[in-house]
């Protein structure tokens, strides 16, 4: 009798798995869709910033770890000046560093775009490719200061981590990368699960309606201009109705609308942070730009003098993105299920055993090492 009873419960947790996941789908596969353009925008200019000169630690700094404790060391010292500064009420400082930050990664993701329309207009030069692109920026971050839908946010976020992502992605070799992605998802869970650090984070970045995350509604008229600033605070299960719990990404919220009485309370958006969108296209960005170039061309959209992407690597990346599907289909069932969950150790793991697996079958296990120094 006990193994009927617990495959009874097994069975209606499953149902409620099943019940949840379909109420939730469209924000869902609305996320995957944005995850998935971002890093496909990152490949796509990726040639456009691929040489020595552009990377952000040159062509030696590529295989230096050092350098992967410096961009950690970053990130950390980033996140806990930001919720130094909301706890004192200085939001307009957050808001002006945040704002330099992006518009300068978006720049660097339309940059490549507006080559592209200024060479169908029959339009040239670096002057005026450079005051395009400036003015196209400056356009997109004052629409979203006046005006910070849930559209406009993702819009500027889509493009703003293809910046990133391209930018992180050339400029270091992937076994430092994943060195990278294993103390981020390391990271994270602590910050998620145990100091919850990364609530009160995600929290000033809703409250202050900036794109480090991407907003999945799960209808059209959901209002991000609307949502409330609180709404990350973990809550006990115990001590609220379960359909006043909310989940998104990697956390378990409190809605903050209030219940009606018989009425069944709707998940209204699901959030991620752009960092989850970040590392695993990286990882994607890394594999086309170092690993060995065999097989025939299948990218060559820009180009002399860019180089152009071989089958080989490009296997390699698309089976690290999908890979990193895979993780978000895991997170997203314990999103589901309404239990806190941080993101990257899932979307990370998923993308290195894409990685692994499609670059084995693609290259051979061999020429998936590159050397790397500690000093």
């Amino acid at each position: 009798m006990p193994l009927e009873g617990r495959g009874s419960m097994a069975d209606s947790e499953l149902s409620d798995l099943f019940d949840a996941i379909r109420e939730q789908w469209t924000s869902m596969t609305g996320m995957a869709a944005m995850f998935t353009s971002s890093i496909l925008l990152g490949v796509f200019i990726q040639p456009f910033y691929n040489f020595d000169s552009v990377r952000a630690f040159g062509e030696e700094g590529t295989t230096e770890a050092g350098n992967i404790f410096l961009e950690l060391g970053m990130i950390l010292i980033f996140t806990f000046m930001i919720i130094w500064l909301a706890r004192r009420g200085m939001e307009v400082v957050i808001k002006a560093i945040i704002f330099l930050a992006l518009g300068y990664s978006l720049l660097l993701a339309l940059g490549p775009f507006v080559a592209i329309l200024l060479a169908l207009l029959g339009e040239g030069g670096m002057t005026t490719w450079m005051v395009a692109t400036l003015f196209l920026t400056v356009g997109l971050m004052y629409t979203l200061h006046r005006f910070p839908e849930w559209y406009v946010v993702n819009s500027v976020g889509v493009l703003v981590g293809a910046g990133v992502i391209t930018m992180i992605g050339i400029a270091f070799v992937p076994v430092l990368i994943i060195f990278f992605m294993i103390l981020a998802a390391v990271y994270d869970h602590w910050a998620v699960n145990k100091s919850k650090h990364m609530l009160e984070l995600a929290d000033t970045m809703i409250g202050m309606k900036l794109p480090v995350l991407l907003v999945a509604p799960k209808s059209l008229d959901y209002s991000f201009i609307e949502q409330e600033g609180d709404v990350m605070r973990e809550v006990k299960r115990d001590s609220l109705p379960e359909d006043e719990i909310d989940a998104t990404n990697d956390l378990e919220i409190k809605s903050a609308d209030p219940v009606e009485p018989n009425k069944k309370k709707g998940r209204d958006a699901l959030f991620m942070g752009l960092g989850d969108v970040i590392f695993p296209g990286m990882l994607v960005i890394s594999s086309i730009t170092f690993l060995p170039e065999i097989g025939p061309v299948v990218f060559d959209f820009w180009g002399d003098p860019t180089k152009p992407v071989h089958l080989g690597p490009m296997i390699v990346g698309m089976g690290t993105l999908v890979g990193g599907l895979l993780g978000y289909i895991a997170l997203m069932t314990q999103v589901a299920r309404g239990r806190p969950q941080a993101g990257l150790p899932l979307l990370n793991g998923g993308s290195i055993l894409g990685y692994l697996v499609s670059g084995t079958i693609a290259l051979g296990l061999g020429n998936l090492w590159q050397d790397i120094t500690f000093l």
